[in-house]
């Protein structure tokens, strides 16, 4: 078995921590149950291009259990958690590419040797491997029943390529699930963003003028947590829907350049490049903290930053300080790549359940109605979205109410008035 990882003798701790997401993640236990009963993915070959972490090895034993033939690569240079690549290798002989802190050669090497599985199924997070047989990989197509993708900033690139007309196989939109961007970007993101800034720093937030770029989901949850913890919350926004809505959350809303003029702590969580750039830098107050949750580290224009710097070092694990020419200084975090990967573990199991069960779900279904899928985008099934949710609730011990026959026949009808 080929593998690439940092060292095979991390296994035994990495074992322990899977475990301990697993008992965390009781949809995808429930799924994996069926699936090693039924094989619904049996020979199926799966190329997975995700943070490698706890919560996504309990995914990776699912999909083996259900009979895929997997291999696993890091779709982040830093999100990479050594010890669970080794337990993958060691304990349960699933194929790993990924070293955390590899550099930008290894990372897209390690790609290619995830690709080199020839895959009937792409598991993205961040659209690479869909991105690299498109430019460079045509020759796998013709084996690659469909794709899922788990992030915003994949499902815009996807969504480009269809619209262009250039997508060549079908992926479904995991990260437009309900049950997916509702709680994994806002929970997941909103509480292991002020994790890994905390861990990063050390930071007391309360009385901080806290600066979230971006109020999608992501930034919905940075900015009620930083919120929740004291912080002065600032967000900034390009789009007026989402601008009004913060607005009415309680957070003051200004343009980037007004706020860089006040902000102690920023994080960018828009899917954009150069949110933070050269203006902003020269007005940033001395000392203060910039870092992004966004998928790519585009969001915070480091070139820029490193051109008006005299002096860099590395003050802290993830904090490079900066030292600008008239003796400011800049704090960037884990290198401007995901701030809650990089310095600490990512989103808790009990979320990311959720979002794996789609995950998992999602595959079986391609590969049951592949013949009928096209070169499209496809939202996960809402049947999909609202099992995962009840099965969720069942795991949290919590019951609803169901609607009477009357409830339903008013529901569905036009005849009652007022």
């Amino acid at each position: 078995m080929k593998y690439d990882i940092k060292n095979i003798n991390l296994a035994k701790k990495g074992k322990l921590r899977i475990e301990w997401a697993d008992e965390n993640m009781p949809v995808l236990r429930l799924i994996r149950k069926r699936f090693a009963a039924q094989k619904p993915l049996k020979g199926v070959k799966l190329s997975c291009c995700l943070h490698v972490t706890t919560e996504s090895a309990a995914l990776m034993l699912t999909l083996k259990a259900g009979g895929a033939d997997c291999v696993l690569c890091a779709s982040n240079p830093l999100s990479t958690q050594d010890d669970v690549a080794a337990s993958l290798v060691k304990d349960y002989k699933i194929p790993v590419f990924a070293i955390k802190g590899e550099d930008e050669k290894t990372y897209y090497k390690h790609i290619n040797a995830a690709l080199n599985h020839k895959p009937n199924i792409t598991m993205d997070d961040g659209a690479d491997l869909v991105s690299t047989i498109h430019s460079k990989r045509r020759d796998l197509v013709s084996d690659i029943i469909a794709g899922t993708e788990e992030t915003t900033t994949g499902v815009i690139r996807l969504k480009s390529l269809e619209q262009k007309g250039m997508l060549m196989f079908p992926v479904i939109a995991v990260n437009d699930a309900m049950t997916k961007h509702m709680f994994d970007n806002r929970y997941g993101t909103g509480q292991s963003t002020i994790d890994g800034i905390i861990r990063a720093t050390n930071e007391l937030l309360a009385g901080t003028n806290f600066v979230v770029a971006g109020y999608g989901w992501c930034g919905k949850g940075a900015a009620s947590r930083a919120k929740g913890l004291g912080a002065n919350v600032i967000v900034t926004e390009v789009d007026p829907l989402k601008a009004i809505e913060a607005v009415m959350d309680g957070f003051r809303v200004m343009p980037m350049k007004e706020a860089a003029r006040i902000g102690d702590i920023f994080v960018t969580v828009t899917g954009d490049l150069n949110v933070i750039r050269g203006e902003h830098f020269k007005t940033l107050k001395d000392g203060s903290i910039i870092c992004n949750s966004g998928h790519f580290n585009a969001e915070i224009d480091i070139p820029t930053l490193e051109k008006m710097s005299r002096k860099k070092r590395r003050i802290r694990d993830f904090v490079d300080e900066y030292t600008l020419r008239d003796g400011r200084k800049i704090n960037l975090l884990g290198e401007g790549r995901l701030i809650n990967l990089a310095a600490a573990e990512g989103h808790p199991a009990q979320v990311m359940d959720m979002s794996f069960a789609n995950q998992a779900l999602s595959a079986e279904f391609v590969v049951k109605n592949s013949k009928r899928l096209q070169n499209k985008v496809y939202s996960v099934p809402k049947d999909i979205d609202e099992k995962i949710a009840a099965l969720k609730l069942e795991s949290m011990k919590t019951k609803i109410d169901t609607l009477t026959k009357e409830q339903e026949k008013y529901l569905s009808s036009w005849e009652t008035g007022t």
